[in-house]
């Protein structure tokens, strides 16, 4: 008799509230080289093919260096994110909500994850197989 593995159903997420993507927009203008597009219907920051910042549901997220994200944690409400139950994306935390109300060290963070993501090495392009 063959077993299957269920998989588990992909969870219902809300969409982010509309003033926090219009935040995140604004946000994002000082910043060069960067690539916006969606992930999971999330808006996303791109630099050297790497996500640095995007949104999740009522989160903004930002992906930072071992050193930045230790000193970061230790800010009341930040936390590694984690967008479903067990699943920890490690290089990713959540910014606390009180310093989405505040652009000054929103800026500051949202620069030291553009810089990190911009000194990580280019991806490869992804191979197309079936083409020739």
């Amino acid at each position: 008799m063959t077993t299957t593995k269920k998989s588990k159903p992909m969870p219902k997420w809300r969409p982010s509230p509309p003033e926090l993507v219009k935040m995140f927009e604004k946000s994002l203008k000082p910043f060069s080289e960067i690539q916006t597009r969606k992930m999971f219907g999330y808006p996303v920051a791109f630099v050297n093919s790497h996500m640095f910042a995007g949104l999740h549901q009522d989160n903004m997220i930002l992906r930072l260096s071992g050193d930045d994200r230790t000193g970061f944690l230790q800010q009341d409400g930040a936390k590694i994110f984690e967008p479903m139950p067990g699943r920890l994306m490690r290089e990713y935390v959540v910014v606390p909500a009180s310093m989405l109300r505040s652009a000054k060290p929103l800026d500051v963070w949202l620069k030291k994850a553009w810089t990190y993501a911009r000194s990580l090495p280019p991806k490869a392009a992804a191979s197309r197989s079936g083409k020739g």
